[in-house]
């Protein structure tokens, strides 16, 4: 087997001796990142719709004056 044949180390440690509990806790932690799965390769992930979001229920009461009834039914 030659050393392009051997695979490539998920994870190397550059400075310090973790133990055993350390390196399992990184690992974790790295595993856990790995696979929330919150976006796509380029680190963005989807805009949700205003309409579903819970914090328009907590919004602020409308002002009266002109264009107050469009501005009722809008998100925020």
């Amino acid at each position: 087997m030659s050393e392009e044949d051997t695979p490539r180390p998920l994870l190397r440690v550059v400075r310090g001796a973790p133990d055993d509990v350390e390196l399992a806790a990184l690992t974790s932690v790295i595993a856990a990142a790995a696979s929330r799965g919150g976006g796509d390769a380029n680190g963005t992930s989807k805009r949700r719709s205003l309409w579903g979001d819970p914090a328009a229920r907590l919004r602020t009461p409308i002002q009266p004056g002109p264009g107050a009834w469009r501005a009722s039914s809008l998100p925020r």
